[in-house]
C-alpha cells in the first residue's frame, strides 16, 4: 500500500513529466537539438531499457546464448539446432527470468529459433546485422552474443518488421508462385535459343512463343511434324503475321541434339505451369478459410480496361481480387495502375494492418522510397540512393512506371514529374505516392476517387498563374490575363 506522501510525490512527478513533454512538443527542431546536447553533456551514463535481456548469436550448427552474469553462473551457453535443444534453450531463458531476446537475421537459420521463443512468450527482437557491428578486434561467437545482449539492454537495437502468421502463409504461397513464374520464363528463353540455333525464326513472327499459336507449333514439332505449311496452319486468327510468313520462318535445320533440348525445356515449362496451377488452387483454398473482413460490402466494380482483361499472362486462374477483398475489406485495385498482382504482393509482404507503422511517412521510409538527404548545419550537402530488395517497393515502382500512358490524375502528375526531374526520380516519387494511398486505404478505409487528368492540368495551371503573379509583383509588374480565344 502506498502512503499519501508517496502518492503525492508520484502525482507531482507525473505532472512534471507531462509539463516537460508539452514543452518538448512546443520546441522547434533547433531547440530540441540544443536540449539533447545539454542532456548528453550532463549525463554520460546509458539508460537501461531492457533489464531482462539476452543475446543469441545464430549459426548453422549451433547457437550461442548470453544472459546477464547475475542470472546464471554460466552466463553464455551453446545450444544445438534440433527442436529439443531449442526448447531447452527457451526453458533456460525462462529459468533466468529473461523477457526479451535479440538476435540477428542470419539467412533462414533464425526462423526456427524465433518461432519457438515466441511460442513460450518471449519478446524477440530481430535486428539487422549492420546495426550490431562489434568493436574492432578479434571476434568470436561468445563475444557476439554478449555484444548483442549489451546493445539490447541499453535499447540500441531496432526491431525488424515481421508480419503475422496469417500473412506469412499467404506470402509463402505467393513467393513460391512467383519463383515458378520466373522458372517458366527461363524455360521459354531456352526454347527460343534452341529454335534460333536450328534457324527456326518463330520469335520474329510471334510476339510470344508461350501463346496458343507458339505452343501448338512447338508441340507439333516435338510430335514429329516438319512440314512448314502444316505447322503454319496452327496459326490463331488473332496473330498479325500471315500463314505464309509463319511458314517461311519454320524452314530450318532440324538437329536431333537441339530437338532433344527443345523437348526437355518444353517439359520443364509445362511442369512449371502445372505447379503454378497447384499453387493457385492452394492459395484459393486458404483465402476461402480466412476471416471475412468485408462486413457484407459488395465488391467494387473492376477498373481495368478490356485490353488488360483479355491479357491473361501468368495471372492466377481464379478470382484473386475477390479473395483479397474478402480478407482485407478493401480493394487496392481501385488505385490507378495497381493491378491484382501488385495488390497481392503488398498484402502478402506488408499485411493489411498498417498500425505497425505510426504514419504513412514511416511506411514510405520502410519501403526506402523517401529521399536520402545528407544534412549538416541545417543544409543539404548531398543526396544518396537507398538501395533495397523489398518486393513491395519493386511492385510499386512497376505500377508507377505504367502511369506513363494513364489518362488519370496520377498519370498527369507522373508525366509532369518525368518532364521536370527525369524518369527514375519520377518513378520513385510516384511509387511513394502509391504507397501513401495504399497506407490510407488499408489503415483508415478511405476510398480512392480519380479526378482525371484534366482536373490535374487545370489545378497545375492555376498554381503556375499564382506563381507568375507573385513573381511579377515582386519585380514591380502586374500580370493581366488575356481573354480566352
Amino acid at each position: 500500500m502506498k502512503t499519501k506522501q508517496q502518492e503525492g510525490a508520484s502525482k507531482t512527478s507525473r505532472q512534471a513529466a507531462a509539463g516537460s513533454q508539452d514543452k518538448w512538443h512546443e520546441m522547434n527542431r533547433k531547440q530540441r537539438r540544443e536540449m539533447m546536447r545539454k542532456i548528453q553533456n550532463e549525463d554520460l551514463r546509458l539508460e537501461v531499457v531492457h533489464p531482462d535481456a539476452a543475446g543469441i548469436d545464430i549459426g548453422n550448427e549451433s547457437h550461442y546464448v548470453a544472459v546477464p552474469p547475475s542470472r546464471d553462473s554460466q552466463s553464455v551457453r551453446r545450444f544445438g539446432c534440433t527442436t529439443a535443444e531449442l526448447k531447452a534453450m527457451a526453458a533456460w531463458l525462462n529459468q533466468c527470468s529473461i523477457h526479451t531476446v535479440a538476435m540477428q537475421s542470419t539467412s533462414v537459420y533464425w526462423i526456427a529459433v524465433y518461432d519457438i521463443l515466441e511460442q513460450v512468450g518471449l519478446e524477440v527482437y530481430l535486428v539487422n546485422a549492420r546495426d550490431t557491428k562489434n568493436l574492432p578486434g578479434r571476434k568470436s561467437d561468445v563475444q557476439e552474443s554478449q555484444w548483442l545482449m549489451k546493445l539490447h539492454t541499453y535499447g540500441l537495437l531496432r526491431n525488424s518488421f515481421r508480419p503475422s502468421q496469417e500473412v506469412r502463409t499467404i506470402r509463402t504461397y505467393w513467393r513460391q508462385r512467383n519463383d515458378l513464374v520466373r522458372a517458366a520464363v527461363r524455360h521459354i528463353h531456352r526454347i527460343q535459343k534452341a529454335l534460333t540455333q536450328m534457324n527456326i525464326q518463330l520469335a520474329n513472327v510471334l510476339s510470344d512463343v508461350s501463346g496458343m499459336t507458339g505452343q501448338a507449333i512447338i508441340k507439333a514439332i516435338l510430335a514429329g511434324e516438319r512440314d512448314p505449311r502444316k505447322l503454319a496452319a496452327f496459326r490463331d486468327p488473332r496473330v498479325k503475321a500471315s500463314e505464309e510468313q509463319i511458314a517461311l520462318s519454320l524452314e530450318g535445320n532440324w538437329q536431333q541434339d537441339l530437338l532433344f533440348v527443345l523437348h526437355q525445356e518444353q517439359d520443364g515449362y509445362e511442369f512449371c505451369q502445372r505447379q503454378m496451377t497447384e499453387c493457385d488452387r492452394q492459395l484459393n483454398h486458404y483465402l476461402e478459410q480466412t476471416e471475412d473482413r468485408s462486413q457484407g460490402a459488395p465488391l467494387p466494380e473492376e477498373k481495368r480496361t478490356e485490353r488488360l482483361k483479355k491479357k491473361k499472362g501468368n495471372k492466377p486462374q481464379f478470382d484473386l481480387r475477390e479473395g483479397l477483398f474478402r480478407m482485407t475489406g478493401t480493394d487496392l485495385t481501385q488505385i490507378d495502375c495497381v493491378d491484382v498482382m501488385t495488390a497481392t504482393t503488398v498484402i502478402s509482404e506488408a499485411g493489411w494492418d498498417m498500425s505497425k507503422w505510426e504514419t504513412e511517412h514511416h511506411f514510405v521510409s520502410w519501403l526506402r522510397l523517401c529521399p536520402d538527404n545528407r544534412i549538416s548545419g541545417e543544409k543539404i550537402i548531398g543526396k544518396g540512393r537507398l538501395p533495397t530488395n523489398n518486393r513491395v517497393t519493386t511492385a510499386l515502382k512497376i505500377s508507377a512506371s505504367n502511369l506513363r500512358l494513364s489518362n488519370t490524375y496520377l498519370g498527369a502528375q507522373f508525366r509532369r514529374l518525368r518532364t521536370k526531374l527525369g524518369a527514375p526520380i519520377a518513378i520513385k516519387a510516384m511509387a511513394a505516392k502509391l504507397a501513401r494511398l495504399v497506407y490510407r486505404i488499408l489503415r483508415y478505409g478511405m476510398k480512392y476517387v480519380d479526378r482525371g487528368a484534366a482536373f490535374y492540368e487545370a489545378q497545375h495551371r492555376q498554381l503556375q498563374i499564382k506563381h507568375l503573379k507573385w513573381k511579377a509583383a515582386k519585380l514591380g509588374f502586374k500580370v493581366v490575363e488575356a481573354p480566352a480565344a
